[in-house]
Order: structure tokens, then sequence, then C-alpha cells
């Protein structure tokens, strides 16, 4: 289309008066020199001060075009069989429909005479346009052909590159990086599971597929992906291996490794296992967002009267502090809190972890080296000797780390530390288990903190909802909670990827030693006793601080019973 074409009509449209579409287009060609990615158009709307979405509304009413709402990008099978992956993807192009010869495709630029020769040649036939956002084409792209789907297209082209795989470990990932297809679709996924905010990625071999599955927000979902990715599994996997610095010859044992990389300036921390199933290699990824940061009790969401409680307990001059509950339910981030919350000039505090996840400004922290020999328990040996007024240990997974850690707390350390139980009273005899005396475990511990996870309702499509009491009392919803009458959920929207949450947020119990528990943990009594006197003296469980945020409006129903257990059999 002729440059003067296009001039007219944005002006007949009153889009871009002709100095505008002069000075825009100048513009525009100076930000793409310097690396920008923005469609002209979508450059043209933002200076026009409109969305991209009114600005092409707009535009295809002056043309007697269609405008596609995202709802109705939905390609047929037909429809997508005219045009190559590769085109669509290089040209963000939709093929919508075909009728009597004619595809109609969404396009976010009319004016692109490359994307609609490319797409004449492609098609073979008559083809019809119709206008939508770059952004929603792109997530239809996504959708209907699969991430990474144009990389593979790549490597159909070309078989002899899919094995020839390197790495730089301290390259910054970028939508476009490098040449290489394997290379690129591996960082894709990777980038793709950053922008959902995924915590871990897992690849995943069957019979006849090869899958790939993001947890986010606590919960697994599938990712869309090109139904030929199971030719080229051997591949990918062989890629993040040796990203990882792992034996890519050895396929019969499991193998742990490790990728750092920038992904927009920010470090990623990538812990990396394979195990062997009988279709191939199984592989996790799990994602650690590093750096400086600052978290204090506040942000961390404990009832007044709790957080008053704990903030006398991680004063205290020596004893145990310990959080518990299952892998992914935020004990490292209390305990870093605990830390920011107390780091001052006059502290000397020294961590373990397994790994660094944070790092925490004028605190000492060191990264377990199993491979070397630096354990938790020999690296906790060692902190001893360095002069430390507080210790904090990652994880306590066995009794000789245990041991350590509650004669430091006996000889004036303050130690914090997580164990993996149900609950905040199961800790007591956790310990027990791992072969510590009675009497030890009582003198030491000062309290435990039990907590999960759960999601957040998502503000963006948050509406009130109707329950059925009559369940809930089932459920043994408590009565004043049924009485604060209103309850919230999701109804699901793009926000949040129509799941109707976004974001997670915990629920704690906090059991603090009393002189009423510490005869019960001397007579090696059941945790549950243990509750049911925690209880009697005023612990909330995590049922009741779910409860409490259901009525708050943060979290639903749902999320309280998928993620605690009853409490019932502690309140008799």
């Amino acid at each position: 289309m002729a440059l003067t074409s296009i001039k007219q009509i944005l002006a007949d449209a009153d889009l871009a008066s002709p100095w505008e579409f002069k000075e825009w287009t100048k513009e525009w060609r100076t930000a793409a020199e310097n690396g920008s990615e923005e469609p002209l158009l979508g450059f043209f709307a933002r200076e026009k001060g409109l969305t991209e979405e009114t600005f092409l509304e707009r535009l295809a009413k002056a043309m007697e075009l269609r405008f596609v709402e995202p709802a109705e990008l939905n390609p047929s099978n037909e429809a997508r069989k005219r045009v190559t992956t590769k085109v669509a993807f290089q040209h963000f192009v939709l093929p919508i429909g075909a009728e009597n010869g004619t595809l109609e495709v969404a396009v976010c630029d009319p004016f692109d005479s490359a994307m609609i020769n490319a797409v004449q040649y492609n098609a073979g036939g008559t083809v019809k346009l119709a206008l939508a956002t770059r952004s929603e084409i792109e997530k239809a792209l996504k959708k209907y052909y699969g991430v990474g789907a144009e990389t593979l297209e790549e490597l159909e082209d070309d078989e002899e590159d899919s094995f020839d795989i390197f790495f730089d470990a301290d390259k910054e990932i970028t939508e476009g990086d490098q040449d290489a297809s394997v290379i690129k679709f591996v960082n894709q996924v990777i980038w793709e599971a950053y922008k959902d905010r995924a915590t871990d990625i897992h690849f995943e071999p069957a019979e006849d597929e090869f899958r790939i599955r993001y947890r986010v927000d606590g919960i697994l979902h599938q990712t869309p992906m090109p139904p030929q990715l199971k030719r080229y599994q051997s591949s990918l996997i062989s890629r993040i291996k040796v990203m990882s610095g792992m034996d890519i010859a050895e396929k019969r044992l499991p193998q742990d490794g490790r990728i750092n990389v920038r992904i927009r300036g920010e470090e990623l921390d990538i812990r990396v296992s394979t195990v062997p199933t009988v279709y191939g290699e199984s592989v996790s990824l799990r994602l650690l967002t590093r750096g400086n940061i600052f978290l204090s009790l506040e942000k961390l969401g404990f009832d007044p009267k709790d957080e008053e409680v704990l903030r006398e307990l991680i004063v205290k001059p020596h004893g145990i502090i310990l959080v518990t509950g299952p892998t992914g339910s935020g004990k490292s981030t209390s305990l870093y809190a605990f830390l920011s919350t107390i780091n001052s000039v006059h502290q000397r505090i020294i961590t373990i972890e397994e790994p660094v996840e944070y790092e925490l400004k004028g605190i000492n922290q060191i990264a377990v080296r199993s491979d070397i020999g630096l354990t938790f328990a020999t690296g906790l040996r060692h902190i001893l000797r360095q002069d430390p007024n507080v210790v904090m240990v990652g994880e306590i997974r066995d009794g000789e780390t245990a041991d350590i850690a509650i004669r430091a707390a006996l000889t004036g350390h303050l130690v914090f530390s997580t164990l993996h139980t149900n609950d905040a009273p199961g800790a007591f005899t956790r310990l027990i288990d791992m072969g510590i005396e009675p009497f030890l475990v009582a003198s030491s511990v000062e309290a435990v903190m039990g907590q999960r996870l759960v999601r957040t309702i998502c503000s963006n499509c948050k509406e009130e909802q109707k329950v059925d009491r009559d369940y809930l009392r089932q459920m043994n919803c408590p009565e004043h909670v049924l009485e604060a009458g209103k309850f919230y959920h999701g109804v699901g929207c793009e926000e949040c990827r129509n799941q109707g949450y976004k974001g997670r947020l915990a629920i704690y119990e906090l059991l603090v030693m009393s002189e009423a528990i510490r005869p019960l943990i001397l007579n090696r009594e059941a945790s549950s006793v243990i509750g049911q006197v925690a209880v009697n003296e005023g612990m909330r469980t995590l049922r009741d601080d779910g409860w409490q945020k259901v009525m708050n409006g943060q979290t639903t129903i749902e999320e309280i019973l998928r993620v605690t257990m009853s409490d019932e059999h502690l309140k008799e």
C-alpha cells in the first residue's frame, strides 16, 4: 500500500495528521533500531493517547474491516493448515476462518505489505484481513499453535542442527535469544514460565507425547505445546542437562544441577532435577528469584496478636524457633522475614542454606555443598566457632543436624530452622523420632510456627459468592464465620488466566512452649494431645487462620478446605 494512501487513511480516521504521521514514523524507526519490538500502529496508538484496541477499532471502521474481539480468535483447523507456523509467528498473523476459497486472517498492521505478500503466497488464494491487537494475536498463536511452535518448525527445516547444543551460563535470556533452534525453544519455555510467575517447570515424557507443565500459585497447568514436540524429547533434555552441568551420557541415574541466568536484568537461580522413567528422563526445574530483599513481619499477614508474640520470640537471647510445613509452603520466606526484622550491626547472624534463595545485606550466608562435604551438620558445627548471636539452618533433615542445633540453642544461641511436618505440634514428635532426647527438646524449643500457602482471590474479577451454609456446617465451619455474611471468589479473567486467583498468602498457627506443654513432651505424648493443650491455651490453628482470611475476603472457602485438615479433634 502506498505511503500516501496510509497517511490519508489515518488522517481521515482522525488517528494521525500528516505531520504526526511523519514525526511518529521517524520516532518509531529510531526506537526499532534501538531494539524496540513495539508494532508501528501500537506506537501510533500510544502517541495518540489511545489503547491499541481503541485505535484499531477506529481504523477497522475507516477501512471497512472487521475488528476481532479476543473471544473470536479461535481458528478452524482448515484455516490453520493454510498458513505455516513460521509465517504466522513471524508476521503475527492468525488465520481465523476459510470459506469459498477465501482465507480470513487477523492482523495487527493491515499496511504491512511484506506480511500480506507472505500470507497470500502461503495460503495460495484470496486473503481477507481483519484487525486484532498484537498481544491478543500472540496469545492465540501460543494457545493454538503451542509455545515455541515456530522454533520446532525451524528444527524440522534443519534436522542436522537439532543436536548442536552449547550454553553460556551467565548469558541473559531474552525473547529472541540465540539462533540454534533447541536453545531457542528451551529459553522460550523458561521465558514463558517467568512471565507467568511459575515456580516450577516439569518436562514429562509419556508414550506418545512430551508434556510440559508450569506450577503457578501452587497449581500445575499444562502448557499448550506443538504435537511434534515428542520427536525432539532427547535433544531438549540434553540441552537442559548441558545448561545445568549434568552428564548428558548418563540416562539411567537421577541427577541434580543448577542453571544461573538473567531475565530482564533479574537473577534467576534454577535448580534442575532429572529422574529416569519408562519413557525417558523426566526433568523438573525450580525457579528461584535471587537478589537483595527486605521482608518485614507486617507483610506476612499475621494476626496482630500472633505478630506481637512473634516479635517477642525472635529477640530472645537463645532457644530454637521452628517453622514447619511441606515443600513450597513459604517457610524460607518467613525465616528471611525474622532475620530482616532483627538484623542490626550489634548482631552477628550466620545462615546455612540450600540454596541461598535471597541475599540479605549484613548477614553471612553459606550455601550447602554436599559434593565437597559441606552439609547442614558440618556447616552448623563450624558456624558455632564463628561467634554468632543468631544462626539460621535452612532445614533440619537428620538427627545430627538436630542435635547440633539444639545444643547450640542450649549454649546461648538463637536458632531458626525448618522442619517438614504437617502441623506445629508435630515438630516435637519429629525431633524425638530423630533421636533427640525429650528433655533436650522441651528445654530448647521456644516456639513452632506451622504454615501453608493459599491462593488469593484475583482483585480484577472478585465478586460476592453465594454459599450453601449447611454444607459449610458439615465442613465444621465456625458459626461466627457463617454469621459474617459475605464470601467472595474470582470468576476468572485474562489477568488471572481464568483461574479466579492471582498470587498467594500464608496462613499460620503459632505454638509457644508453655509449662503445660513441656511435661507432655517429656512424656512423649502424641502430637494431637499437644495440639489440644495448645488450642486450650489460645493457639489458632491453620484452619482458624484460614477462616479469618476468608472473612477478610482474601481467599476462598475452597482454598482453605484444599490445604488444611479438620481441627475438630483438637477442640474436643
